[in-house]
Parts: structure tokens; sequence; C-alpha cells
């Protein structure tokens, strides 16, 4: 099997990839960008990083693109993604599980004011808390796909009040409060005390985190986005946390990456921010589930993580 493997890598990301994928499916031939433009015919598979635009047009034999990433919003938003080609993201259960490790350590940060001790330590200020418990921290985690559900599960376990909120009805994990709808999100946003949002980015998703819906949370309530920086609009989220309605925020991406120096997200007192960090792509496991669906379309199997395009996701 020939596959173009490309995306937005550096010449040892792009190393480490090939050295992962090549030890996982040994079978095949790896193909580069070049290689692949030389003699388009004979590609019949790509893997893909947020490759440049246009990187898989003119691939008549193509018959899968897989993605090493979860979200897929830039690859939809290239005009000259092959229509008829499946597209499947990248689900890990490695992944899944450092991003359950990240959410976790959040809400434990924002459930006993570890931020706030943080903040007086920088003061020289010896100051207690009051101690709360993790069954009177309801969290509320927007998104219900495989990170979500890894997210929502490790809060329960912790003793958590959960709801894990979608656009449409799913199943519910034991313990999980399952809601869908955006009647039930305004019914679930002021019990909330964290908020997590692991959404995928859409045109229904994009500036979710706005005004509006932060003043529908209870006064104090901690941010938590580990999805996409164009979920959040900056200017009202600044707003709320200076004006207290939002505690503290814990930010992973953002609009424009890395983070401009001189944005404000990076010196206020009630912003954590992390370096699109909480679920880094473990090459291993990932090139696994890469392979198990490439050879899935050569040997006409099932394809796994396929992704609605009209859902964008």
């Amino acid at each position: 099997m020939n596959v173009l493997l490309c995306g937005d890598f550096d010449a040892a990301e792009q190393a480490a990839w090939q050295q992962a994928l090549a030890a996982a499916m040994p079978e095949a031939r790896w193909w580069t960008l070049a290689e692949a433009r030389a003699r388009p015919a004979e590609v019949q598979a790509a893997v893909v990083a947020n490759p440049p635009p246009g990187s898989l047009q003119g691939l008549p034999a193509l018959r899968l693109i897989q993605s090493l990433w979860a979200g897929v919003d830039r690859l939809l938003a290239d005009a000259t993604l092959p229509a008829g080609v499946p597209l499947a993201r990248m689900v890990d259960p490695a992944m899944n599980a450092a991003m359950a490790e990240t959410a976790l350590w959040a809400t434990l940060a924002l459930q006993r004011d570890f931020f706030a001790y943080a903040r007086q330590q920088r003061q020289g200020r010896w100051q207690q808390h009051a101690q709360r418990r993790a069954d009177e921290w309801p969290v509320l985690v927007l998104g219900q796909g495989e990170m979500g559900r890894a997210v929502a599960r490790a809060l329960v376990g912790m003793g958590f009040p959960v709801s894990g909120w979608s656009r449409t009805a799913g199943p519910a994990d034991p313990g999980v409060t399952r809601i869908a709808g955006e009647a039930a999100l305004w019914q679930a946003l002021p019990r909330a005390r964290v908020l997590i949002n692991l959404l995928p980015l859409t045109a229904q998703t994009t500036g979710l985190l706005d005004a509006r819906l932060l003043a529908a949370l209870p006064r104090g309530a901690g941010v938590v986005n580990l999805a996409r920086g164009r979920h959040v609009v900056d200017a009202d989220l600044l707003a709320a946390l200076d004006s207290g309605q939002v505690g503290h925020a814990v930010l992973d991406v953002f609009h424009a990456e890395p983070l401009p120096p001189a944005h404000p997200f990076w010196t206020h007192e009630r912003v954590t921010v992390l370096p699109h960090v909480a679920a880094q792509t473990d090459e291993r496991s990932a090139a696994a589930v890469a392979v198990a669906n490439l050879r899935a379309a050569r040997d006409g199997g099932s394809l796994r993580h396929l992704v609605q395009r009209e859902r964008g996701y």
C-alpha cells in the first residue's frame, strides 16, 4: 500500500511520525508530498496532520484520508479536499487518557482553590480557604465525543457530579447525566461550578463561550477550554474575569498559536495558560490507530471514526 504522509511538521516531527508508522505497518510504502506529486495515480491513502491546502488534490486512487489529529476543522476548511474519499479523525486512547488527566487536574485545582493559593504565594500571603468537597462541585462537560466522555468518567470517579452536554442525544456513561440540545445547555449552566469545553469546532460552536453564556454560570465559576481557541470570545472572557463572574480560566488553545506575547491572557492573574499540551499525540499509540484504518481500507474492512463532513466532525 502506498501511503502519503504529510502535514504541518518540522523535519524532526516528520521523521518521528515516519518511524512510528513504518514500525506499525512495515509492508506499506510511505511517500512524501513530492513523491506523490510525481506519481499521483499510485497513492492509495493519506495520513495527514493539517497538511497544506491542496495537498490531497489530484490523487485519483485515494481511498482513505486518516487524520493524526482529533480535530478536523482545518482539513474541512480546505476547499480542495477530495469530496468522495472517506475522512477519519484520530481517536487515540492514550490522548483520551491524557485529556482526562488535564481536565481532572484543572477541576481539582479550581475546587480546592489551588490557583488562588498560587496567587497568594506570589504575594507572600498566608491565608487558608474553606475546603470544599468534590460532591458539592458540579462540573459541566461540553462535548460528549470520545475525549469528552473520557473526561466525564474520570471526574465521576473522583466524586464530582458531572453533566455531559452535546448538541444531539447519545449514550450516557455510568454516573454521568447526559443532556442534549440548546434548552438543556441553558438549564445546566447556572449549576456548573466548572465548565469544561471539549466540543468540536463548527459554525455552530464558534464563539459559543461568549458574554451571554459566561453570564449564565454561577458567579466565580471556573472555565476550562481544552478544545479550540475560536470557541472563546476573548474579550468577553477577559471582561468576565475582571468582573469576578468567572473566577479562573484554564486555557490550552487560542485563536493564534503560539499565543502572541502581548496578549492579556499571559499576564492576567486569573488565567492559567498552557501551550496546547493538554493531550499531546503519542506517535506510537496514534500510529497503531491510523494503521488499523489503513489496513481496513486496503482489505475492504470497516473504517472507524469517520467524519460526517456536513456536521464538521
